[in-house]
């Protein structure tokens, strides 16, 4: 464990104001970072990408940046133009 997931546990161990926000961001994080693993796996740019779409390549980049409110229509839409499916599970 290094010092950042360190700073990170004991955070959380003192606040859960800390730990709620922090989850909540992480989770928009790794939404984010999923998109962009996805399109780079299907061997597209943001720019391709953003054309199938018909949007613009600074759109994409949001998404991929800022995925914590985009709308599941959206999400759906980017999943489709790079011929894979969003499946939502509930735990």
């Amino acid at each position: 464990m290094d010092d950042v997931e360190k700073y990170i546990r004991k955070r959380k161990s003192r606040s859960k104001k800390f730990a709620k926000s922090f989850e909540k961001g992480f989770e928009s994080f790794k939404i984010g970072v999923l998109l962009r693993q996805a399109r780079e796996e299907v061997g597209i740019t943001q720019t391709e990408l953003a054309e199938k779409l018909s949007t613009k390549k600074s759109a994409i980049s949001r998404i991929e940046n800022h995925a914590e409110d985009i709308r599941l229509s959206t999400l759906k839409s980017y999943l489709e133009a790079l011929g894979k499916k969003l499946q939502i599970s509930i735990q």
